[in-house]
């Protein structure tokens, strides 16, 4: 079903660049009907009626996949994201690390992946998607570094990320869970809840000097003055993965 989707897509590339609609087109108008009339989500890897959300392999890298709610949404600006019985949308794309894992044929660890949405400034479709893939290496070395200094509370991140200045706070667990990165910021952040279009949220898997699961989660604000869109994408890198599944045992 991958393969499928990966052919679909790559068939598709112009039209995602010229129609803003694509992702949602083709989640609403194949994935969606598809799975439902024959238990087969393709062109998706995957659609979780339940849960609301949609898997797609993305046109870019080998393993990047999107998570896209089944629902229409537009995205970090939606405020029905913020709404008490909304489902939290990082916490399924944490749970599609599976399908990169697949791609990259090893299990790769946790502070190697990065779930990414980008402001409503840098984003080229009107439907959530949030970017599941590897974390470019200076960052995961900037993380591995000063990641300890990062608490439980929003504050700057030590060092500039991709040109830029990250807030960041930490959450401890195996899964989000409970703690939904949409909620921590529009609650955490002052003023954030009535500009959620301008933020960016990047949230990057982590573990404590006792081995303990958990992650970090990053936000920047589009400024205009600066030119800076808020592209927390730009915190990935899609040509990465492959790399770090080779220099692990059993490849």
């Amino acid at each position: 079903m991958v393969v499928v989707s990966l052919v679909v897509a790559l068939a598709t590339s112009a039209t995602v660049h010229a129609d803003p609609s694509a992702l949602w087109n083709i989640v609403d108008g194949q994935c969606v009907p598809n799975q439902v009339a024959h238990d087969d989500p393709a062109p998706c890897a995957s659609v979780d009626l339940a849960a609301g959300s949609a898997v797609l392999k993305d046109l870019v890298g080998e393993t990047q996949f999107l998570l896209i709610p089944t629902e229409r949404s537009s995205g970090i600006d939606d405020p029905a994201i913020l709404a008490p019985s909304a489902p939290n949308y990082f916490a399924a794309a944490w749970r599609a690390k599976s399908f990169v894992d697949e791609r990259a044929g090893v299990e790769l660890p946790r502070q190697w992946m990065s779930l990414a949405i980008n402001s409503a400034y840098a984003r080229s479709q009107n439907q959530l998607h949030i970017h599941v893939d590897c974390v470019r290496p200076d960052v995961h070395d900037a993380l591995t570094r000063y990641g300890s200094s990062v608490g439980p509370a929003w504050a700057p991140f030590p060092v500039e990320l991709a040109g830029h200045r990250y807030d960041a706070m930490s959450v401890a667990g195996d899964e989000l869970g409970s703690a939904n990165p949409f909620d921590l910021l529009a609650d955490g952040v002052a003023g954030a809840r009535e500009d959620m279009a301008s933020r960016t949220l990047v949230v990057v898997g982590s573990e404590d000097t006792s081995g303990q699961p958990g992650f970090v989660i990053l936000t920047d604000r589009a400024d205009a003055a600066t030119g800076n869109e808020a592209a927390g994408e730009e915190l990935q890198d899609h040509d990465f993965c492959p790399r770090v599944a080779a220099t692990l045992p059993g490849k």
